[in-house]
Order: C-alpha cells, then sequence, then structure tokens
C-alpha cells in the first residue's frame, strides 16, 4: 500500500520490522524459465549452408549488453512504461552480465592464492523496485551457472552489500546490488563489490564484454534449475547494530553511553526506497524520536518522489516536517541509501556544495591540512572555503566512481586525503573503506551535532559550520540530446567534447581558457592525470574558467558526456548577473554553430536559455 504521510504523521510506528521481500524457498529447488529474445534462425546466415551466426545480428546483441554498462554500475530499463525506451534489462541480460561476474571474482581469487577456489560466496541485496524479485533470480541463475554459492539479503543498501564482504560472520568474497538509485521505477541496475571496493569502468566493461558473448550463444530459451537455492541471510541488522555502535563510541556520552541521541529529535526522509531501517534500527535504538518521519516503506513504485537528495519535492517535505515538529535535523536518502543529504532545524536544505562544505569542516577538524577530492561542478567559493580552513582542494572529473578513485590513487601517492565527495550527494570517508555511504555521512553528522550541544557550542546548529559559505550567484544546468543511433552515440559525443577543447585551445572564444583546477594533480580541463598510471576515462569532459574585462573570471563551464543517456550536459556558474546566460550565448554562436556540432547535437535547449525562454 502506498505511502500517505504528511509530515505530521509518523509512519514507521505502523510498520512492522519485517521489510524485506519474501525470500525465495530455501528446501526445495526452484526453476526459472524466459523466453531469450533471439530465434535460431535470425542468427544464421543465409549465404552458408552450414549453420553460422550472422555477424551483424551477434554484434547487435553483443551490443545490447555492451550499452548496459553504466560507468561502474549496470543500468537498463527493466519494465515498459518509458516513452521511447524499450526493455534491456531482460532477465537473460541479467543472468548473463551475473554469471560472469562470478566467473570474474573467481578468476581474481585463483590469481591471488594461486590455486583454484571453491565455494565462492557472493550476496546480493536489492532495492524496492517491483522489477527486483524476477532480476534477482536471474542473478542467482548466473551465479549458479559460474560455480558460485549465493546469499540472499532481500532489501538491503548499497554500502550494506558492500560491508556484508568485511563484517564478521558474513564476509563475503562478493557484492552485489540491485539498485538505479533515484532513477525511475521501469528502470534497474547492478553495482558490484569485492574486497577491494567498488568495480571500476574497466572492470564492469570487462564483465559486460565476456557476458555479451554469453547472451549472443544463448539460442532461443534459458531453462536453469538452481540443486541449491539461494541462503536467505539478515545482513541490515548487523549493519545497523555497526553504524550504532559508531555513534555511541565516538560520541561517548557522559550521561547515557546507549542512548547517546536521547533529547534530540531527527526527521528522516527514506523517500519509499530501502533507508527506513536506519530510522528504527539506528536513530530510535540510541534514544533519538523519530515522530514526523516520512514515506519509510519500501514501495518500488515511489509514490510519493523521487527517492533523491538533489529532489526539490524531497527538500521540501523534509523542511516542512522539520518545521512542523521543531526537530533538530531532517535526513533524505535516496533509494539505495549510498546518496544522502539533511535539512537544519531552521529548514535550511544542505545539499550540494553545502553539504560538500560542511562534510569538509568536519574531516577538516579531524585531520587538519588533509586533501578533498570533488567533482569539477563544485563552486570557486567551495574552494576558497575548503582553503581558508587549511585543507587542499582536488577538482577532478565527475562521476562518484572517479573522485573516489582519485582520491584512493592521492593516498597511495602519499597526498592524505580523507573526503571524497560529488555534488549529487555521494560521499566517501578514507576511514569508512573509501565506500560511498549516505548513511555513514548522517552519521558523522549526528555525531558533530550531539558533539557540539555537549560542548554548548550548539546555539546555530550544524549549520554554523557552513555559514560563511558563499553561494554562486547563478547555477545552471543544460542538456543536449546526441542526434545518432544508440549504437553511434558514444563516440559522437567524444567528437562533439574533443572539438569544444581544440577551440577554446585555438582561443576561438574570447575568454575562455581550459581550467586546470590550480593545485589539483590533474591538467587538461579535468581529463587526464599527470601520474605514469592515469585513470580510465569512462566519459570525456571539458571545464573552461571564463574571464570577461569588466568582471574578471567570473565563472565556468563544464561539458561532460553522460554515462547514463545519450547526451552531453552543460553545467555553468557565474558570480555575475547574466553571466550564465551570456557563456550560453557564446557557446551557441561561436562553438556549436561555428564548429557544425549543432548538426549532431540538439541545441534547442541551449538556444532557449540563450534566448532567455523557459525552458
Amino acid at each position: 500500500m502506498a505511502s500517505t504521510s504528511t509530515p505530521s504523521q509518523s509512519l514507521h510506528h505502523h510498520i512492522t520490522a519485517n521489510t524485506n521481500f519474501p525470500s525465495f524457498p530455501t528446501n526445495k529447488p526452484f526453476h526459472i524459465n524466459y523466453s531469450f529474445c533471439l530465434n535460431k534462425s535470425s542468427l544464421r546466415a543465409q549465404s552458408s549452408s552450414t549453420a553460422k551466426y550472422n555477424e551483424v545480428v551477434v554484434d547487435e546483441e553483443m551490443d545490447k549488453i555492451r550499452r548496459l554498462q553504466n560507468g561502474s554500475d549496470v543500468r537498463g530499463v527493466a519494465l515498459e512504461g518509458e516513452k521511447g525506451r524499450v526493455v534491456d534489462l531482460t532477465p537473460p541480460a541479467v543472468e548473463a552480465i551475473a554469471e560472469s561476474f562470478g566467473e570474474w571474482v573467481k578468476n581474481g581469487l585463483e590469481r591471488e592464492k594461486g590455486r583454484p577456489v571453491k565455494d565462492v560466496k557472493i550476496s546480493l541485496g536489492r532495492d524496492p523496485r517491483i522489477s527486483g524479485a524476477n532480476l534477482s533470480a536471474a542473478v542467482f541463475a548466473g551465479l549458479a551457472r559460474a560455480g558460485c554459492v549465493a546469499f540472499d539479503m532481500g532489501l538491503a543498501t548499497t554500502p550494506a552489500c558492500f560491508m556484508s564482504i568485511l563484517l564478521p560472520p558474513f564476509m563475503y568474497d562478493a557484492s552485489i546490488m540491485m539498485t538505479a538509485s533515484h532513477l525511475p521505477y521501469t528502470r534497474n541496475g547492478l553495482k558490484f563489490f569485492t574486497k577491494k571496493g567498488g568495480l571500476t569502468s574497466p572492470d564492469v566493461e570487462e564483465i559486460c564484454d565476456k557476458a555479451a558473448r554469453k547472451y549472443a550463444n544463448r539460442l532461443a530459451k534459458v531453462s536453469t534449475m538452481l540443486q541449491t537455492p539461494p541462503m536467505r541471510v539478515d545482513f541490515m541488522s548487523t549493519y545497523a547494530a555497526h553504524l550504532r555502535d559508531i555513534i555511541k563510541q565516538r560520541v561517548n556520552h557522559p550521561l547515557h553511553y546507549d542512548t547517546p541521541l536521547q533529547g534530540f529529535q531527527i526527521i528522516v526522509n527514506a523517500g519509499n526506497g530501502s533507508g527506513g531501517f536506519f530510522t528504527w534500527d539506528v536513530l530510535d535504538k540510541l534514544g533519538a524520536d523519530t515522530f514526523g518521519s516520512l514515506h519509510l516503506n519500501p514501495d518500488g513504485m515511489f509514490p510519493n518522489h523521487i527517492p533523491n537528495p538533489e529532489d526539490k519535492t524531497a527538500m521540501a517535505l523534509t523542511r516542512a516536517a522539520v518545521l512542523e515538529n521543531n526537530a533538530d535535523l531532517g535526513i533524505v536518502f535516496d533509494t539505495d541509501v549510498d546518496r544522502s543529504g539533511v535539512v537544519d532545524s531552521a529548514g535550511n536544505p544542505i545539499n550540494g556544495d553545502k553539504l560538500i562544505a560542511l562534510m569538509a569542516a568536519i574531516i577538516l577538524k579531524e585531520h587538519p591540512g588533509t586533501t578533498i577530492v570533488t567533482d569539477a561542478r563544485t563552486s570557486m567559493a567551495l574552494t576558497r572555503f575548503i582553503k581558508d580552513r587549511g585543507g587542499q582542494h582536488c577538482l577532478y572529473r565527475v562521476g562518484y566512481r572517479n573522485v573516489i578513485d582519485k582520491g584512493v590513487q592521492l593516498n597511495k601517492d602519499g597526498i592524505e586525503t580523507h573526503l571524497m565527495m560529488e555534488i549529487s550527494g555521494h560521499g566517501a570517508i578514507k576511514e569508512n573503506h573509501f565506500l560511498d555511504d549516505g548513511a555513514y555521512m548522517v552519521v558523522k553528522i549526528i555525531i558533530e551535532m550531539v558533539r557540539m550541544k555537549l560542548e554548548g557550542s550548539d546555539n546555530e546548529g550544524i549549520s554554523s559550520l557552513i555559514k560563511d559559505l558563499e553561494e554562486p550567484l547563478e547555477s545552471v544546468e543544460l542538456r543536449m540530446n546526441i542526434l545518432a543511433e544508440p549504437r553511434y552515440a558514444k563516440a559522437k559525443g567524444v567528437e562533439a567534447i574533443e572539438t569544444f577543447k581544440d577551440y577554446i585551445e585555438q582561443g576561438r572564444i574570447p575568454g575562455w581558457e581550459l581550467d586546470s583546477c590550480g593545485d589539483c594533480w590533474v591538467s587538461e580541463g579535468c581529463l587526464v592525470d599527470y601520474n605514469d598510471a592515469p585513470a580510465a576515462i569512462d566519459a570525456h569532459m571539458y571545464r573552461a574558467k571564463v574571464t570577461e574585462g569588466e568582471h574578471g573570471q567570473h565563472g565556468w563551464i563544464h561539458l561532460r558526456q553522460s554515462i547514463h543517456n545519450p547526451n552531453i550536459a552543460v553545467n555553468l556558474q557565474s558570480t555575475t548577473p547574466g553571466g550564465c546566460q551570456s557563456m550560453t550565448i557564446s557557446l551557441r554562436d561561436k562553438f556549436l554553430q561555428a564548429s557544425g556540432m549543432d548538426k549532431i547535437l540538439d541545441i534547442s535547449q541551449i538556444d532557449k536559455f540563450a534566448r532567455n525562454v523557459n525552458i
């Protein structure tokens, strides 16, 4: 039943502790039957008397799997309902990918140990999307084909899946989280983890390439019988206890150690995703008052709003709940809880640059002088904020995996880096295994909030930590769809981005200069590393700083190839009125039209904004 909560209603008091989906029976094998989309005749070469694959058809079928790669994840359309989008994340596709991942994990362990391995253990968690049960069956079938032992965690969060590899007594060899984050209910996807953390884009590319071959080679039908069904496990209670212990130990409350949140009211908006556990299994058990929390019951249709800390509706509802209940803090989680945002006691949303600044202020107290990595869409004011507190700011490529991996690399290079955050709310901390964990971010904020009260320095709440952060006067994001067939879109996008770089280097847009982002060990517009082993490029992007005679350097523009969809994102920020529109006009007139890129890109959004037309 869909949530009908309002800011004055508390859902979690009416929900049973059993919020997991029904698991598969554990006492007998079960069958998975589904038709494969190919048939034998469509794959045979008509010009040959022997049975051969038609290379064109096979390539197209393999491309379907390869296109499911989404940087370091896999994502696709799992259900009908999106205009112009066909279902491509099918059970056969998921089975092939899961099998390839199982083999990849097994091969890695054998190389590491120098001997054959048996009983490779892999866990699977999922968010509440309605396609989850069907696709989970395909994952278990694929893992069985790879000879792995599967463990069904049921409803879970992305960070919990990774922690199931580390926390005893579970300590699996690898884990998969089935989620599409904040995307519509029709989408779904897979995130992969080993003991080293999340997989990189090249890792997932390798897995998808092998899966594509399996997918294309399986004719007509797949029917898999699992003689040993996945074992149902309750890991979320262990993960919640882990978070509770961190809060208790680090607050070390002098009066009530076991209930350090006594006297605090904290509102949680889980957006009907997987984050409700944080209310009843973490906050409630630590003594917090969570009355007024919103949308805690899992609902894969997401009936109230997009589960996303960047979503205006999610933030507005949380703000209203905080003010109505006079709460100390509001929390907004995305679907799989690898991202979060907060609302302070005055109802001020803290996300984007503000959330990064808040976390930077907390981390720099604990680790003075540390480097903080962010993606290249953060503001010039944030750089000043970090440097004013003695920190170093490394701007890097957009993409949470890029940002996290950069922090890992800097630490290996001897540059102390404790915080990595993307403006979308993804954030990882060195002390937490470089894991992007929205719940852990909130734990850090809650600990600081309690400490401030114990010290008597909480008159303005946590917002006092970022009161001197300046905000950009203007900030805009626009999109340009790539006018090409899906299989050619990536190449066309690269062409457009590289042409943009060439135009700036040639001085063809006056006042624009490729932004090397200062002392961040990155060159060529946040794209190419200085080190001898540069990170693989998952999406091309460049940032240019913009200078004008009267105002000096007043803003920047960033173009990046989307890894989610066939389009190019254009981000602009300016410290002067009308600066973003002026930059957009220059982009349209002096690059897109002058270079002919307007023939391969849909520039309607660019043109409308340049002409001050509502988009």
